[in-house]
């Protein structure tokens, strides 16, 4: 897979939620760090997502939020 997007994180799917438009998928990346995506329930199905598969959380630099 090849992508423009330069933030790829490697990560384990925890928990995959179906909703009625969109499932809410969360990654662990490590023990205390989780990452957690909304993406289209066709998208999740096409991808087959159950937990325990090995993903990644891919991050575009015009979509970041910084905090302090």
């Amino acid at each position: 897979m090849k992508l423009s997007a330069r933030n790829q994180i490697a990560g384990t799917i925890r928990t995959v939620k179906p909703g009625a438009t969109t499932t809410h998928v969360t990654i662990e990346i490590s023990p205390s760090v989780t990452i957690m995506a909304s993406i289209t329930n066709e998208a999740a199905e096409e991808l087959g997502l159950k937990p325990g598969l090995a993903a990644f959380a891919v991050v575009k630099a015009s979509d970041v939020m910084v905090g302090v």
